[in-house]
């Protein structure tokens, strides 16, 4: 299983971002789908993750300010994130859970900035 991030960039606080990952390969059947990020001298936190059954499960610092979604046909996740912070500025990670196995993409980094 092979997942392509993209939609990083640089951005003002306030602004918006939207990140997609796309999972390519042998996919017998994605369980979940979720963003993790990193920021510099800071352990990979998780910031959204969906089920399969759609279900959602968000960080505290995120809550009302970032969105998951997925297209289980194209075996794609989303986030989309608004009203982004400074501390939002890190590398974006997706992850899949998938035939008991985890597979990470390869980051993505978001900047919020003036």
């Amino acid at each position: 299983v092979q997942l392509q991030a993209s939609g990083g960039g640089l951005v003002q606080p306030g602004g918006s971002l939207r990140l997609s990952c796309a999972a390519s390969g042998s996919i017998l059947r994605i369980n979940a789908m979720g963003w993790y990020r990193q920021a510099p001298g800071k352990q990979r936190e998780l910031v959204a993750v969906i089920t399969s059954d759609g279900s959602t499960n968000y960080a505290d610092s995120v809550k009302g300010r970032f969105t998951i979604s997925r297209d289980n046909v194209k075996n794609t996740v989303y986030l989309q994130m608004n009203s982004l912070k400074p501390e939002d500025t890190a590398v974006y990670y997706c992850h899949v859970h998938a035939g008991g196995r985890d597979y990470w993409g390869q980051g993505t980094q978001v900047t919020v900035s003036s």
